[in-house]
């Protein structure tokens, strides 16, 4: 059954066309008529039926807040029918589902299914409700929530339910923010502003991305302004950033909203080298509008940057779409529309009760006329595309890339720093693989990190090249002076190579965007989804223990302390002590799937120990027996190049003393920890390999490049108890030194760990330690005595040991 255009604009509901809009459906629907992609008639029927579905979303999504029980007749609830304690945040949520209607409608009017993407994700019952109305489920969403009352009922009792399985997880495939079970969500949305960060960077040449974004998140993540300076159509697809602009914190205004509302961000913008497209975000036909154009204007701007009509940077089109915070139900505009909109709880509120009630009845649409325009929108059939749960950016395909293999390994006995391997492995690895494009996320100095090779291949992304530097227009190294951006573009890459490289100290602030990457990806294995995107290195050099020239703040091991109380199978720590260690890890990392790894990595020159097919065996193991027999009197282990070295200085001092000694080097503490859960007990060392990799010893040191106290949490199966184990770490000790003072600043030369060992030992230190060192450890000597041991005892005899 037709629609003429005069009946579309009169509206639908809560759904009210503004003359702008109106104006400009007009022209898009002869737009589209002329390009062949839909006809006037059946754009005037999309368009119809997405304000019932607009409706009918909202109508939903207040319902998850509210009750218990769904009525698809309409009828009023009852006082039994709510929830004792509702919860949701209901306005954002209300304004996300004309903007998802939208979404939907334009992928229908064009024949083509695009990319979405949400920054606030607490904002997820716009999406639930929606695609349980059309039916774009996952399985596990699709069996529990059938189109029924029943099933739409358990669908309310679920959101913020919080009943658990057996084994202690979320029963239901729903959550307080986009998951894995969310039909094509691919990013919690729990942190604000990374979406903004990282939009620009998801999709390849030929793909479209909607991207909607938050004016909270706006103010809570810098770095968003940048889009339009990494964006290239060469190797870039089609971004469309869309603003939903509803003034209001959680419980004040933005301060977007007090320095000018839009008319501010407009201009902010415009300074910025955006396109800001004006439009109602209260109309999903808005929104349709706003998408295909953008698009539209993207794409032109990019043809004229081929004719060499333009220059980069492109006017980056930016929809700002106005709206009241919860428009479409009592509350709106209020500070309680953040969460619950209503003055009072309708389970024991009978104003609240009515209040609800009614709103729901402006927002009702009757169920045949709903099933039509069901029908209507999702003509995916007809143009032979996939649902929008199937877009590109959630079913990834990820070719496994080719690797340098033995070529790329150094020869032992060489002297060469670790991270100067990566680069000359990772820069022929990136040439073996022209197909991937390349990320690398670098928020200071790439050759301070002897990363030259990658830098002079890749080059730094700029807009105006400088002539003798290492930048170019299409440059694939992302530079800027703020972490969360670079490693954001890195991470959103996902349909290609990435690596981050930084200075250990700084890293830190990565941490809640890789954080939220890894969790999603965990999530998904779990729910027995497909994590397809290549794991992704974050390098840490110009570490604690070699950025001794700078004050303590640039001494901070937290990012790899922090990441190691992640789950081991997703988010490994490597402390690699070998050039063809760090290499052989390069490698392995790059055949594996949806993992994050924090590498320590020394950017200092050291001897490489290990041929290729040793340093493999270390990467598969996580750890190298150096030296053992079974009769040790005592095992030092050592995590980090320069911990290894004094481990290594130590044991020779032991021996000449007549202690016999065993040497390990630990690459992955994570896989000797006590397992969390099934998915990492599956990952770490069983108590077999565990004695097979790390014979037992009574007595232990273990020398870490992190604080001792993460590290006797993590191994706490290497710690045969406080009197025969001992944890060296860093001690919150720094300044202005070099890697010899900041080892003896933490006690972590030579001859404290023999120090420590006589003590385990329980025999003089006059034995292994001449006065001069002992002297040194008492704060009475000559310090550059610990620097290196001289070896003058002669005496091999063992010692009696108690």
């Amino acid at each position: 059954m037709g629609i003429s255009f005069t009946e579309w604009q009169a509206g639908c509901g809560q759904v009210h066309h503004q003359q702008t809009t109106i104006e400009r459906i007009q022209v898009l629907i002869e737009h589209l008529h002329e390009r062949e992609l839909c006809t006037p008639e059946t754009a005037l029927q999309l368009l119809a039926a997405a304000d019932r579905l607009c409706n009918m979303g909202m109508w939903l999504t207040v319902h998850m807040t509210y009750a218990r029980q769904v009525h698809l007749n309409g009828q009023p609830l009852q006082q039994d029918d709510f929830k004792a304690n509702p919860e949701g945040h209901t306005g954002g949520a209300l304004n996300m589902v004309p903007a998802y209607v939208g979404y939907l409608l334009a992928n229908a009017l064009t024949g083509k299914t695009r990319a979405w993407l949400m920054g606030q994700g607490h904002c997820v019952a716009a999406i639930d409700a929606v695609n349980v109305l059309i039916r774009n489920l996952d399985l596990a969403q699709d069996q529990r929530y059938p189109f029924s009352d029943v099933g739409l009922s358990r669908l309310c009792q679920d959101f913020y339910g919080y009943a658990t399985d057996s084994q202690g997880r979320p029963a239901a495939p729903l959550g307080s923010h986009v998951s894995p079970h969310t039909a094509g969500g691919i990013s919690e949305g729990g942190y604000l502003g990374f979406a903004g960060l990282q939009y620009v960077h998801m999709p390849l040449p030929g793909q479209e991305l909607v991207s909607f974004l938050s004016d909270g998140a706006f103010e809570e993540q810098r770095g968003s302004d940048w889009a339009a300076r990494w964006w290239r159509g060469e190797d870039s697809g089609l971004v469309l950033p869309i603003m939903i602009a509803n003034g209001r914190r959680i419980d004040q205004r933005t301060t977007m909203a007090q320095s000018g509302g839009v008319e501010w961000f407009r201009q902010h913008l415009q300074l910025n080298g955006f396109d800001p497209v004006d439009m109602d975000g209260r109309d999903p036909a808005a929104f349709a509008w706003a998408i295909i154009t953008m698009a539209d204007r993207l794409l032109e701007q990019h043809r004229l940057i081929a004719l060499q009509e333009k220059s980069y940077p492109v006017l980056l089109p930016y929809a700002i779409a106005e709206t009241v915070k919860g428009y479409g139900f009592p509350g709106a505009g209020s500070n309680a529309a953040h969460n619950l909109p209503l003055a009072g709880n309708p389970a024991n509120n009978e104003n609240a009760r009515q209040e609800f009630n009614q709103g729901c009845r402006d927002l009702y649409i009757a169920t045949p006329e709903l099933e039509q325009a069901i029908a209507t929108l999702m003509n995916h059939q007809a143009g032979n595309r996939v649902m929008e749960k199937d877009h590109y950016l959630r079913r990834l395909r990820v070719n496994q890339p080719r690797l340098p293999g033995e070529q790329g390994f150094l020869k032992p006995g060489s002297t060469v720093s670790s991270m100067a391997a990566i680069d000359q492995w990772f820069s022929h690895f990136v040439q073996l693989n022209p197909c991937h494009r390349v990320r690398v996320g670098n928020p200071d100095e790439m050759r301070s990190n002897r990363m030259n090779a990658t830098l002079d291949l890749l080059k730094h992304r700029v807009t105006a090249p400088e002539p003798g530097i290492a930048e170019a227009v299409c440059g694939a190294v992302i530079t800027a002076l703020n972490e969360e951006a670079v490693v954001s573009a890195a991470l959103a890459n996902k349909q290609g190579i990435n690596l981050v490289v930084s200075y250990e100290a700084f890293a830190v602030k990565m941490l809640g965007a890789m954080r939220q990457e890894i969790l999603f990806a965990r999530h998904a294995l779990e729910a027995g989804h497909e994590a397809a995107w290549l794991s992704v290195p974050v390098l840490l050099s110009s570490h604690t223990w070699e950025n001794g020239k700078n004050e303590q703040s640039h001494q901070d091991p937290t990012l790899a302390e922090a990441w190691l109380g992640e789950m081991s199978d997703v988010a490994p720590v490597y402390f690699p002590f070998d050039a063809n260690v760090a290499i052989a890890l390069m490698e392995s990392l790059y055949t594996e799937r949806a993992r994050i790894a924090a590498v320590v990595a020394a950017k200092n020159e050291a001897t490489n120990r290990c041929d290729p097919a040793t340093a493999r065996q270390v990467v598969r193991d996580g750890a190298w027996l150096l030296s053992h027999d079974d009769d040790a009197d005592i095992q030092l282990i050592a995590m980090g190049l320069y911990q290894l070295q004094s481990v290594e200085l130590a044991a020779g001092v032991l021996a000449e003393a007549g202690v016999n000694v065993s040497i390990v080097a630990i690459l992955e503490p994570g896989r000797f920890r006590e397992a969390r859960d099934e998915r990492e007990r599956s990952y770490v060392h069983d108590e077999a390999a565990l004695a097979a990799i790390i014979p037992a010893c009574k007595r232990r040191i273990i020398v870490c490049h992190t604080r001792a106290e993460i590290m006797t949490g993590v191994l706490r199966r290497l710690d045969t108890g406080p009197a025969r184990t001992r944890f060296l770490g860093y001690r919150n000790r720094g300044g202005t030194l070099d890697v010899f003072g900041m080892l003896v600043a933490n006690q972590q030369t030579w001859a404290h760990i023999v120090h420590a060992a006589n003590q385990l030992l329980d025999i003089d230190s006059s034995q292994s330690l001449g006065e001069a060192a002992q002297q040194a450890l008492a704060g009475t000597g000559n310090i550059d005595v610990l620097r290196c041991p001289l070896f003058q005892h002669g005496n091999k005899s063992h010692l009696q040991l108690h």
